[in-house]
């Protein structure tokens, strides 16, 4: 497995939170995103939910009704309202759209890779066999939605001769999956393997992929490497 790019502090979310007597929903998905992450999903109860976050079981379930509630308000509050600005970048966008592909790129790795969501890769993919239903809502939801937003910007480049003719539904596939492999390695063989070429990661993956889909060989006009989706958090 290749590295990534380490995240900077000003890009990476903390994963730490202000307790209150009363939790507001917000903290309480905090407090329940850094538990399935450091517990996994199965074996963090709706007690632990309520303990991190500061209050009692009884509170929590006025809330969520339980763990698959908590995880798909997540999808809800932290994932969707980006999705929703991810697409109307998409179809508002007037320019080269291998431009537009390296902002996608970008985006989605200091989007996701910088912040807590980075965890949900893992999680989900531990957790499908145990949670068929949760595996299918994000997949619907976040997976699907995503990487349709991909080949989208993809099919427009080769309709506009900047791109070689591929299936764009599969290049769109080559596209994300090492970017998603890359977060899971980060939250499981990251600690045990060798963390060289970290830097190069992203930037590399992004060259191989532009080149191998223009026509030319991609200059990119604008520069687009500090560009951050903001999930909220």
């Amino acid at each position: 497995m290749g590295s990534v790019v380490p995240c900077s502090a000003d890009t990476q979310s903390s994963s730490r939170w202000q307790r209150r007597k009363e939790a507001r929903p917000e903290e309480i998905l905090d407090a329940a995103l850094q538990l399935f992450t450091e517990k996994g999903f199965s074996a963090t109860r709706m007690m632990d939910v309520a303990k991190a976050a500061g209050i009692s079981k009884g509170t929590l379930y006025l809330y969520f009704s339980n763990k698959e509630a908590i995880f798909k308000e997540v999808v809800q509050q932290r994932i969707t309202p980006q999705l929703d600005k991810v697409e109307s970048l998409v179809n508002e966008f007037e320019g080269n759209q291998a431009d537009l592909l390296k902002q996608l790129i970008n985006g989605w790795w200091l989007g996701v890779a910088c912040s807590s969501l980075s965890a949900i890769p893992k999680i989900i993919t531990a957790e499908s066999g145990n949670f068929p239903q949760l595996a299918e809502y994000f997949t619907r939801n976040v997976v699907t939605r995503s990487r349709h937003l991909f080949s989208k910007v993809i099919r427009r480049g080769m309709e506009a001769g900047e791109f070689k003719e591929y299936d764009a539904e599969t290049v769109a596939r080559l596209v994300v999956a090492p970017l998603v492999q890359a977060t899971i390695w980060m939250h499981s063989l990251k600690p045990y393997d060798d963390d060289e070429g970290t830097q190069s990661y992203l930037q590399l993956h992004t060259e191989f992929i532009l080149n191998a889909l223009s026509k030319n060989s991609y200059k990119p006009k604008i520069n687009t490497t500090k560009i951050k989706l903001e999930f909220a958090e």
